[in-house]
């Protein structure tokens, strides 16, 4: 039996399900970004918040089938990596 190896994404995704973060593909960048980040606990650091945030739209984008929903999830988490640095 072959040992399957353990996702960066899934804690993230257990903490927190992708279908909890606010996010709606037909609303506007920055308010689904905002969204994302206010989903995540309030006594969290910003940072944590974001890189959560981050995850669980990475998580998303790896698991739905519709390519609008994944374009637009991989460019909020772009804009969130952004703010990282």
């Amino acid at each position: 039996m072959v040992k399957r190896k353990k996702k960066w994404f899934q804690e993230a995704v257990r903490e927190k399900p992708p279908y909890h973060l606010g996010w709606k593909k037909d609303v506007a960048q920055e308010k689904r970004i905002r969204a994302a980040i206010a989903s995540r606990p309030k006594n969290w650091s910003r940072h944590r918040r974001i890189l959560s945030a981050m995850r669980a739209l990475q998580a998303l984008a790896n698991v739905t089938k519709d390519r609008e929903t994944r374009m637009k999830a991989k460019k909020d988490i772009e804009v969130l990596r952004r703010r990282l640095k």
